[in-house]
This record gives C-alpha cells, sequence and structure tokens, in this order.
C-alpha cells in the first residue's frame, strides 16, 4: 500500500523514490504539528480543519483529548487563582484576580458539562494538578502582586497559542466546540490584557517566571493529553 500515495502533489516531490518518500511524509507531519501559530487575539480562525494525514486519530479520539486536557487546565487555572488569592486577597489586585477566577469557574463548569455529555474521562493527573496550580498561584504571590500578574500573562499566552491551534484542528468539523474554545480564548486574551494593565511586567523576575511558567504549562498540557 503507498501511504504516501494519498497525499496531494504538492508535499510529494517527484524525485523522492522508495521509502524516502515515507520519510518525507514524517518530517511533514512533525513540521505541520511543531509550525508556530501567529497570536493575533483578532485572528478568526475560519475554514475547514487542516488536512489529515493517515496515522492521525479518529476524531472522536482527538475532541476526547481536546476535552480532556481543557478540562485539566481550565482545573489548573482555578486552583492558581485559589492560591494567589488566599495571599493577596486584601490586595489592590485581589478584584481583578476574583474576576479572572470566576471567568476559569465557568469555563471549568462548561468543560464537565462537556466531559459528562461525551463520556470523556478527566485527566489521570488531577490531583497532581491540584497541588501545582495551588502551589504556583500561591508562590507567585508571595513574590508580589507584579510576579502573581506575570504568571498569569505567561499561563494565558499559552492558552491562548493552545486553544488557536485546537479551533485550526477541528475546522468545521465540530463547529459549535471550536466556537466554544473560541469564545473562552478570548476571555483568557482579556484575562492577559488585564494582568499586563495591572503590572505584570514590573516583576523584577518576569523573565524568569515567564520561561517557568509557559515551560511548566506546556508540560502539562502535554501530559493532560496523553494521560
Amino acid at each position: 500500500m503507498d501511504v504516501a500515495g494519498s497525499f496531494p502533489r504538492r508535499v510529494e516531490p517527484p524525485w523522492l523514490p522508495g521509502h524516502d518518500r515515507l520519510l518525507f511524509v514524517g518530517i511533514y507531519a512533525v513540521a505541520r504539528i511543531l509550525a508556530p501559530v501567529q497570536n493575533s487575539p483578532e485572528r478568526r480562525l475560519n475554514g475547514p480543519a487542516p488536512h489529515r494525514l493517515p496515522g492521525d486519530p479518529p476524531l472522536a479520539v482527538e475532541i476526547a483529548r481536546i476535552l480532556r486536557v481543557d478540562h485539566a487546565g481550565e482545573f489548573g487555572a482555578t486552583r492558581i487563582y485559589q492560591g494567589q488569592l488566599d495571599v493577596l486577597g486584601r490586595s489592590r489586585a485581589a478584584g481583578a484576580i476574583r474576576e479572572m477566577a470566576e471567568a476559569e469557574k465557568r469555563h471549568l463548569a462548561r468543560f464537565e458539562t462537556l466531559l459528562r455529555e461525551r463520556r470523556v474521562r478527566p485527566t489521570l493527573l488531577h490531583p497532581l494538578w491540584s497541588v501545582a496550580g495551588y502551589a504556583l498561584g500561591a508562590a507567585t504571590a508571595l513574590l508580589g502582586e507584579p510576579a502573581a500578574m506575570a504568571c498569569t500573562v505567561a499561563v494565558e499566552e499559552v492558552i491562548d497559542e493552545h486553544y488557536q491551534r485546537q479551533a485550526e484542528r477541528l475546522g468545521d468539523d465540530d463547529a459549535a466546540l471550536r466556537a466554544e474554545i473560541l469564545s473562552f480564548r478570548d476571555d483568557e486574551i482579556a484575562h492577559r490584557d488585564v494582568a499586563i494593565a495591572e503590572g505584570a511586567e514590573k516583576a523584577p523576575v518576569y523573565d524568569l517566571i515567564s520561561v517557568a511558567v509557559k515551560t511548566g504549562s506546556r508540560i502539562a498540557i502535554w501530559l493532560s493529553t496523553r494521560f
């Protein structure tokens, strides 16, 4: 069976013989997954889903992974904000943190409903994210309000990219879920903007917080998708 033969000719150069053609297909698949996405808040993701490659999981499996990881992410966000509020509950920034926390709780409730409706199990790492999220929130809050806001900026920038990629992947295959993800993405972008306005970039260790939190968030996404 010629697996590569099902691909459009534009990604199948004629000079690739035999097994080299399969190697090219593999490289193309990896490049497509790792390609950076444009993080424009105004960008709306219209049109059909990207071309599905041979070996991609069935749509139902992919949607289950999306719901599982997004539920985990929203739960983790509520725990981050709880940790921050327990430290900064009487500070000037407490009102903004509470508003963002309430939005994340609404997102979480919606994903819990979707998990039940579609019979998808939550991540097995739920207890870990409960502890890790709270610890991250409390630790950054102990460094001061700007550090807590820097944590929010880092998390939301990762989630912005994550939701955008999911919406692109879904395309019109599940338009209703795609629309909800895009709506939640708008909320996350708004949270990032609030955190910047609240002085996130004034944190003395802003770059360190950004790198550490973004790395941890991406690892959490990878793990929650699979487990």
